[in-house]
C-alpha cells in the first residue's frame, strides 16, 4: 500500500499508516505495549516548537510507531529558511507490523530531505529502545561523550504509556541506571532526556499527571535537574489527543531544553488537537489557542522538593499563585494530619451492615452528606454501618472531635475539585468509620479543636484554594497527597477565622469574601477570582438566553462582557452597550480577565461566537452604518436593546421575569435551528450550471465536497451524471449522456452515490460517498463493475469520506485499485496499490 499524490510529503503519507495500522493493531497488543500514535495535527505542532532546527541536525525518535512525529520534524526541516547540513535519523521500534510502515516512512524521510538538497541518513532499531538502554553498563549510557557524535541535538517522542509493577524486570533495570518509574513513558524520558547533547532539545508528549503526585516524584527531580522545561502547552479535553483510541487522558506537550531553566515559560492551551497553520501568523493553532508566559520560578518553585509543576494558563492563574504562595505552613507545623478513609469495603464485606444494629458503628461515605449536612442512616446501594470485630476494629477511629471531609474522586462536569465538609462527632457511638473514597483531616485519628476545623474547611472550600488546586492536578482525583502540598495559613489564623465563621452555613461568595480578607489581606480589586467568578456567570447568561453548547464557553462568555463592559468588579447592572470590533474584544479579554488568545483566533471569535450572538439577536452587527462593506476595518458589533434590558437584570429579583419575556419575544437560537435543520436543504451547484437541492444531513454535504472539492481538484470540468439522495432514490440523472458514452443503466441495481465523466481522460467516475456504510470494498467494486460493464470508458473507483476518523473504520475492508478521497484533507488523494496513481484499470 503506498500514497502517491502531487507535493508528496513524508507527513501525510505517515498519517495514512498511522490510521491503517491503528485499524489493524490488536487492542490487547495495544495495551501491552501502551501504542497510541500521534496524529499529524498533533505530530506537526510538537514539531513546529523547537527552536533550532539548522546546521547538522541528529534526531532521535524512540518508539516511533509508524514515524508520524519524524516525518513531522522532517517537513518542519525542509521547509525551514535556516538551512540544514544534514539530518540523522534513528528510531526505535518494536513492533513488527509498525516497522514495516516505520521503514517506508523513513525512506520519504530520505526522499524529502534530498528533494531539499539535504543529506538524510536514517537508522530503523526494530529493538525495545527502554531494554536496549537498560542493558548497558550506568556508567556507559550517563557517561560524557568527549566528541558528543553518538548523542542527539533532538528527541520528539510519543512515549508508551503503561505501568510498569514493582517487581517486574523492567523496573529493576532502570533501577540499575539509578531510574525509579512506575510507568514506562518515565523510563523513555529520562533515558531519551541523558542521550541529548548539551542545549539539545525534546518535545514529548506526556500524561498531566506527572505535574504532581508521589509516584512521579522521583521522574520530576531526575527529569527538571537536567532539563528546563520552555513551553507547555495543555489539552483542556481529556479526548483531545487520542480520541480516536478512546483514551480518557489529559495530556500536556512538553518542550524542554538541555540547560539551565529559562526566565519564563510559555504556557499555551488548546481545547482540541486540530492544529492548523495560519500563513499571516507562521505558527500552527487550533480556534481557541491561547498562550501565556509565566515566571519559571512560579511554574516550578526551585525551593520545592517535590518539584510539582504548576500550570498557570492565565495571568488570573499567575495571581491565583501568589495570592496562595503567601500561604508557608505545611499540615505538619498545624499538627494536622491528611487519610484517606481506612475502611476498604471490599476488604470487609462480612462485617458491612445495611442498617445500625447491636455491635455495629456508623460508616460514613461521601454521599452522606450533601450541601454540608449530614444524613445518616440514609436509603441507599452502600451500607451505613459496620460491625466492630476482630477484623474490623483496626481500621476504625474514636469518635471524638471535628473532623473535616473531602471526596478523593470528582467528577470533570464538577464546579469544584476541592470540597470540605465537617463532621462533628455528633452520631452516638464510641467510634467511628471512614469509606475509604474519603479523605480525612484528623489528629492522631481524632477530630480537631472546633474552631481549627471551622477554619480549616473554609479555607479549603474557597475558591482561591480551588483554582490553585487545578494547577498543579490536572485530574479528577483529589489525594491525601495533594492536600498534604498545599500551602496553609498558621494555626492562629485558621482559629481566628474559625471563630469569625461560627458554624453559620456560608454562601461561596460569602466564604472567598471572608478567606480574601482575613488570610490574604486583600480587597476586592486585588482579587483575582472575581474574574473567574464573571466568566462563569457570562456563560450562565448565555445558557438562559438560549445559547447552543459550541457557545457555552469562556470565549463567548469573553465577547459577552466585552459587548456590556462588564469588568471583574462590575455588577451585571453596571453595563453599558459600546460599539466594539474583534480585535478590541480579544483586547479586553486579555486585559481584564487575563486571557490571552493567540492574534491568529480573531476568526474563530467571529465565526464561532460573534456569528451566533448576531444570529440569535443578542447583538447587531454594524448598527451605526449597516451599508459598511464585510471586510471593513471599522465593523463593529453591538448588544441588542431587548437582550440588554434582560441581562441588566440578572442576580436580581426581575430576573426570571425579564429572561422569561425575552425568550418569549425571541426564538432561542437552538430552536432556530432545530427547525432550520428540517427545513433546509443542501444545495449543490453543478459544473454544467444547473443547482440543485439535496436533503440535510452529512450525507449531502460529503456530495457536495466531492463535486466542488474533489472534482475540481482531480477531475477538473467533470460533467455530474448521476447524484443519489438520502430523501429521495435519485436527486439527479443524465441518462442520455451515459447512454451516450455506451451504456443503458437499470436504475433497479445498486448504483453509486455519484457519478462524474472526465471528458479529458475520457473517465467515468463511480463515486461512494460514506458517512455511515458502503465504501468500494472487493464485493462493491465487483458490482459496480458488472453494472457498467458497456462503458467504453475507463472506470475510476472512488470512496469518500468526510474524514480520516470515518475513514480509519473502513481501511480493512477498501479495494485495491480504488481511490481514497477526505474531505478534512481535500489536496490529497490516497491510492490503493496498482502500477499509477489515478486512473482505470484494464481487467
Amino acid at each position: 500500500m503506498t500514497l502517491i499524490k502531487p507535493s508528496s510529503c513524508a507527513t501525510e503519507a505517515a498519517e495514512f499508516f498511522r490510521i491503517d495500522a491503528s485499524a489493524k493493531l490488536d487492542s490487547k497488543t495495544k495495551h501491552l505495549l501502551g501504542q497510541y500514535m500521534t496524529p499529524a495535527p498533533i505530530g506537526r505542532f510538537m514539531a513546529s516548537l523547537f527552536l533550532d532546527l539548522s546546521g547538522e541536525i541528529r534526531i532521535l525518535d524512540p518508539g516511533a510507531g509508524v514515524g508520524s512525529l519524524t516525518a513531522a520534524v522532517v517537513e518542519q526541516i525542509c521547509s525551514s529558511p535556516l538551512g540544514n547540513d544534514q539530518v540523522s535519523i534513528v528510531c526505535y521500534e518494536v513492533d513488527p507490523l509498525l516497522v514495516d510502515y516505520l521503514r517506508v516512512t523513513l525512506s520519504n524521510c530520505v526522499e524529502e530531505c534530498n528533494a531539499s538538497g539535504i543529506r538524510a541518513e536514517c537508522e530503523l532499531l526494530a529493538v525495545d529502545f527502554l531494554e536496549r538502554h537498560t542493558n548497558v553498563a550506568q556508567q556507559e549510557l550517563f557517561a560524557p561523550d568527549a566528541n558528543q557524535k553518538s548523542l542527539f541535538t533532538h528527541v520528539i517522542m510519543n512515549p508508551p504509556y503503561r505501568k510498569i509493577h514493582s517487581r517486574s524486570e523492567q523496573r529493576a533495570k532502570l533501577r540499575r541506571l539509578g531510574i525509579e518509574a512506575t510507568n514506562l513513558y518515565a523510563g523513555f524520558v529520562l533515558i531519551a532526556s541523558e542521550l541529548l547533547r548539551p542545549d539539545g532539545e525534546m518535545v514529548v508528549i506526556l500524561p498531566r499527571s506527572f505535574c504532581n503526585g508521589s509516584y512521579f516524584k522521583s521522574f520530576r527531580k531526575r527529569f527538571l535537574s537536567s532539563m528546563g522545561i520552555h513551553q507547555i502547552h495543555v489539552f483542556e479535553l481529556r479526548d483531545s489527543a487520542f480520541g480516536e483510541d478512546d483514551v480518557l487522558q489529559e495530556n500536556v506537550i512538553l518542550h524542554a531544553v538541555k540547560a539551565k531553566s529559562p526566565e519564563k515559560v510559555k504556557i499555551s492551551t488548546s481545547s482540541d488537537g486540530r492544529f492548523q497553520m495560519v500563513p499571516d501568523f507562521g505558527s500552527l493553532v487550533t480556534e481557541d489557542t491561547t498562550e501565556h508566559m509565566v515566571e519559571h520560578d512560579l511554574v516550578i518553585n526551585p525551593s520545592d522538593p517535590d518539584r510539582i509543576v504548576r500550570i498557570m494558563a492565565s495571568d488570573l492563574d499567575r495571581r491565583v499563585a501568589e495570592c496562595m504562595l503567601k500561604c508557608s505552613t505545611s499540615l505538619v507545623e498545624l499538627g494536622v494530619e491528611v487519610s484517606t478513609g481506612p475502611v476498604v469495603d471490599f476488604r470487609l464485606r462480612d462485617e458491612l451492615r445495611d442498617y445500625p444494629c447491636d455491635d455495629s458503628v456508623p460508616l460514613l461515605y461521601g454521599t452522606h452528606f450533601s450541601n454540608g449536612k449530614l444524613e445518616w442512616p440514609k436509603k441507599m446501594r452502600k451500607p451505613n454501618a459496620i460491625q466492630i470485630t476482630e477484623n474490623s476494629r483496626k481500621w476504625l477511629w474514636d469518635n471524638q472531635g471535628y473532623f473535616i471531609l473531602t471526596r478523593r474522586m470528582t467528577s470533570k462536569e464538577e464546579p469544584r475539585r476541592v470540597t470540605a465538609q465537617i463532621y462533628s462527632s455528633q452520631l452516638p457511638s464510641k467510634l467511628i468509620g471512614f469509606e475509604n473514597h474519603l479523605n480525612v483531616f484528623h489528629s492522631r485519628r481524632r477530630g480537631l479543636s472546633k474552631d481549627l476545623a471551622l477554619g480549616l474547611s473554609t479555607y479549603l472550600n474557597s475558591s482561591v484554594v480551588d483554582r490553585f488546586f487545578r494547577q498543579f492536578s490536572g485530574h479528577t482525583q483529589v489525594n491525601a497527597n495533594d492536600l498534604r502540598w498545599l500551602p496553609y495559613p498558621d494555626r492562629e489564623t485558621l482559629i481566628r477565622l474559625g471563630r469569625r465563621v461560627g458554624s453559620s452555613f456560608l454562601t461561596q461568595s460569602e466564604i472567598d469574601k471572608i478567606v480574601h480578607k482575613e488570610i490574604f489581606s486583600m480587597e476586592s480589586e486585588d482579587d483575582p477570582i472575581l474574574a473567574h467568578l464573571k466568566i462563569e456567570e457570562g456563560i450562565e447568561i448565555l445558557k438562559a438566553l438560549g445559547m447552543p453548547r459550541g457557545q457555552q464557553n469562556d470565549r463567548s462568555a469573553l465577547t459577552l462582557l466585552a459587548l456590556l463592559d462588564v469588568k471583574p468588579l462590575d455588577s451585571w447592572q453596571d453595563a453599558s452597550r459600546p460599539l466594539i470590533g474583534i480585535t478590541p474584544i480579544m483586547q479586553y479579554a486579555h486585559e481584564h480577565y487575563g486571557r490571552s488568545y493567540a492574534p491568529n483566533t480573531r476568526e474563530t471569535f467571529r465565526r464561532q461566537t460573534m456569528h451566533q450572538l448576531v444570529q440569535a439577536g443578542i447583538a447587531a452587527y454594524n448598527p451605526d452604518d449597516p451599508s459598511r462593506p464585510v471586510n471593513s476595518p471599522s465593523t463593529c458589533y453591538q448588544i441588542t436593546e431587548s437582550a440588554f434590558e434582560a441581562i441588566i437584570t440578572f442576580r436580581t429579583d426581575k430576573w426570571d421575569t425579564s429572561i422569561g419575556a425575552y425568550l418569549s419575544r425571541h426564538q432561542t437560537l437552538v430552536r432556530r435551528w432545530e427547525m432550520e435543520r428540517e427545513l433546509q436543504k443542501v444545495p449543490v451547484k453543478l459544473p454544467q450550471g444547473d443547482e440543485i437541492a439535496l436533503s440535510p444531513g452529512p450525507h449531502s454535504e460529503l456530495i457536495g465536497s466531492l463535486i466542488t472539492d474533489f472534482g475540481s481538484r482531480f477531475a477538473p470540468c467533470a460533467e455530474v451524471i448521476y447524484i443519489g439522495d438520502t430523501g429521495h432514490k435519485t436527486a439527479y440523472f443524465d441518462s442520455d449522456r451515459l447512454q451516450t458514452l455506451g451504456v443503458t443503466v437499470d436504475l433497479r441495481g445498486k448504483m453509486p452515490d455519484l457519478i462524474l465523466y472526465h471528458s479529458d481522460r475520457d473517465w467515468l467516475m463511480l463515486i461512494e460517498a460514506v458517512t455511515s456504510h458502503g465504501p468500494v470494498d472487493s464485493k462493491r467494486h465487483d458490482e459496480l463493475a458488472k453494472l457498467f460493464s458497456g462503458v467504453t470508458s475507463g472506470l475510476v473507483f472512488v470512496s469518500g469520506f468526510p474524514d480520516r476518523s470515518v475513514m480509519a473504520r473502513y481501511l480493512s475492508s477498501i479495494s485495491w485499485e480504488t481511490e481514497v478521497w477526505c474531505a478534512d484533507t481535500p489536496d490529497h488523494l490516497i491510492h490503493f496499490d496498482g502500477e499509477s496513481f489515478l486512473g482505470p484499470y484494464k481487467s
